[in-house]
C-alpha cells in the first residue's frame, strides 16, 4: 500500500519495530509542508493525525495555537509580492502572486492533513476541539477562519448526498440517528421505528463521500392532513398512521446538525427545499410544506423583558405573572389565563424584538425566515414535556414554506430584515407594542 512505503521512507520507528511520531506536534506540520513525496506525505499526515488525537488536551490547544502563531502567511514572500504590485500596479499576474502568498500556511497543511485515510473526519473533530477553547483564546478565530474557509469549499452542496433514512438502513447509521436527535430525543429503538417505519414518516440526511456513515444533518418528516399545533401527537407510539397518499401535508417537525466541527457551514436550507422536491415527485397531493418548530430562547427573553424595558407593558407584565406559578399547564384555569398574554409576548418577540446586530432574536426563526418561510401560526402549549417548558413555556410555531413566495420572502429577509408572518401571528401584536429593543 502507498502508506505503508510512506511510513518505510519516514523511518520512524520505537525497538519493537512500530512507527513512532516525532517529539511534536508542530515540528511534524513542518516536516510535511517540506515534504514533496507522496507516499511520504500521506504517512505523515496519518502519523500527525493520530498523534494529535492520542495527545492530551493542554497539548491539543498548544498545538492549535502554535498553528495561528508560526502558520499564518510567510512574510517575506508577501513583502515580495507587495513590491512586485508596488513596481507594476497593473500587473494581473503581480495581484494573483500576492493573493498566494498571502493565504496562511495552516491551510496547505489541512489541505496535506486531508490526504490521511480518514482526515476529513480528523479535521471536523480538530475543529471541533478548537471550538471549545475559541472563546478564552481569540487569537485562535485565525484559525477556525481558516477551517471555514476550506471547509465552506469541501462541504459544498455539490458533494453532499441525499439519502433516504428508514428502517432498514444500516444500524450503524440508526445509532447515530438517535445520539444526533437535538430538538425532540429519541428513547429508544422502538422510538425510533415510530419515526422511521410507518407509511406518514420519512427521514432525510445529507452525507459527505468521506463521512459515508456520518450524516451531517437530518430531518425528520410527519405526513398529515392539517397543519399541526401538537407535537405529543406525532410522537405518540399508540397512534394510528394514515396512507402517505392520504396526506395532504408534510411537516418537518426535527432538523438536527450532527458535526460540532462543521458550525457555520449551512446544509439545512438545502436539505429542506431538496426533501420537498422529492415529496412533490413521490407524493403531489401533498399541498402544504411546513414546520412544528421549538422556540429555544424564548422563555430566556422573556424573562429579561418582564425586569423591564419597553416592549412589554405593565398590563402585560401582570396576566404573564401566573408562568410564576408551578404547574400552571395543568391547570385550565391558569392555563386559559395564560393563553393571550403569552401568545402576545410571543408576537412581540418574534416581530418587534431584535439583537444587537439588529437580527431576529429567535436563532431557529432566523434560519427558517432566511430560507423564506413565512412565520405562519404561534401554538399556544404545543410542546408541554419539560425541556419544551424550559425553553418555550409550551410555545412551539409553524413555519410555513409557500413555494410561490420563498424566494420573495428570502430576498425581504437578507435585505431588509423583514419578517414574513401571517396575519393570524400580526393579530397577536398588542396594539401599543411599536418600540423596538435589544434583549
Amino acid at each position: 500500500m502507498l502508506t505503508d512505503r510512506g511510513r518505510a521512507l519516514l523511518r520512524w520507528r520505537d525497538p519493537a519495530g512500530q512507527v513512532t511520531a516525532p517529539p511534536g506536534l508542530p515540528e511534524m506540520g513542518e516536516l510535511l509542508l517540506s515534504r514533496r513525496g507522496e507516499a511520504s506525505g500521506v504517512a505523515l499526515a496519518r502519523a500527525l493525525v493520530a498523534a494529535f488525537e492520542e495527545a492530551d488536551e493542554g497539548k491539543r490547544l498548544e498545538f492549535l495555537a502554535t498553528l495561528a502563531d508560526r502558520f499564518g502567511p510567510d512574510p517575506k514572500a508577501v513583502g515580495k509580492a507587495v513590491a512586485a504590485i508596488q513596481a507594476q500596479p497593473d500587473s494581473v499576474e503581480a495581484l494573483e502572486a500576492l493573493h498566494n502568498a498571502a493565504e496562511p500556511r495552516r491551510q496547505e497543511l489541512f489541505r496535506r492533513l486531508n490526504l490521511a485515510p480518514g482526515g476529513t473526519a480528523a479535521l471536523v473533530r480538530m475543529r471541533e476541539e478548537l471550538l471549545r477553547h475559541l472563546k478564552d483564546n481569540p487569537s485562535l478565530r485565525r484559525v477556525d477562519s481558516d477551517f471555514a474557509h476550506l471547509f465552506a469549499s469541501w462541504f459544498n452542496r455539490g458533494f453532499l448526498v441525499l439519502r433516504h433514512i428508514d428502517w432498514n438502513t444500516p444500524a450503524a447509521i440508526l445509532e447515530k440517528i438517535i445520539r444526533y436527535e437535538a430538538v425532540h430525543a429519541i428513547q429508544n429503538w422502538d422510538d425510533l421505528r415510530n419515526r422511521l417505519q410507518p407509511t406518514d414518516r420519512r427521514c432525510y440526511g445529507f452525507f459527505h463521500p468521506q463521512l459515508v456513515d456520518e450524516p451531517l444533518i437530518f430531518v425528520e418528516v410527519a405526513l398529515t392532513r392539517a397543519i399541526p399545533d401538537m407535537v405529543a401527537p406525532l410522537l405518540d407510539l399508540d397512534r394510528t398512521p394514515i396512507e402517505a397518499d392520504q396526506a395532504d401535508t408534510a411537516v418537518f417537525y426535527s432538523i438536527s446538525n450532527t458535526q460540532r466541527g462543521l458550525a457555520g457551514v449551512s446544509f439545512g436550507n438545502f436539505l429542506i427545499k431538496q426533501v420537498v422536491e422529492d415529496l412533490k415527485a413521490e407524493l403531489p397531493d401533498i399541498q402544504t410544506f411546513v414546520t412544528l418548530s421549538p422556540v429555544p430562547g424564548f422563555a430566556a427573553w422573556l424573562a429579561k423583558a418582564r425586569q423591564g424595558g419597553d416592549l412589554l407593558d405593565d398590563d402585560l407584565r401582570a396576566a404573564l405573572k401566573p408562568l410564576d406559578q408551578p404547574g400552571w399547564h395543568v391547570d385550565p384555569d391558569a392555563a386559559q389565563a395564560l393563553r393571550a398574554p403569552l401568545l402576545a409576548a410571543a408576537a412581540i418577540y418574534f416581530l418587534r424584538a431584535r439583537d444587537a446586530r439588529g437580527r431576529a432574536v429567535d436563532p431557529v426563526a432566523r434560519f427558517h425566515l432566511g430560507n423564506g418561510a413565512c412565520l405562519e401560526r404561534l401554538n399556544f402549549g404545543g410542546d408541554v414535556s419539560a425541556n419544551g417548558l424550559k425553553q418555550s413555556h409550551g410555545l412551539m410555531v409553524n413555519y410555513l414554506y409557500d413555494l410561490d413566495r420563498i424566494e420573495a420572502n428570502h430576498e425581504a429577509f437578507a435585505e431588509r430584515t423583514e419578517i414574513a408572518a401571517s396575519d393570524s401571528v400580526r393579530r397577536h401584536l398588542p396594539a401599543q407594542t411599536t418600540t423596538k429593543e435589544k434583549p
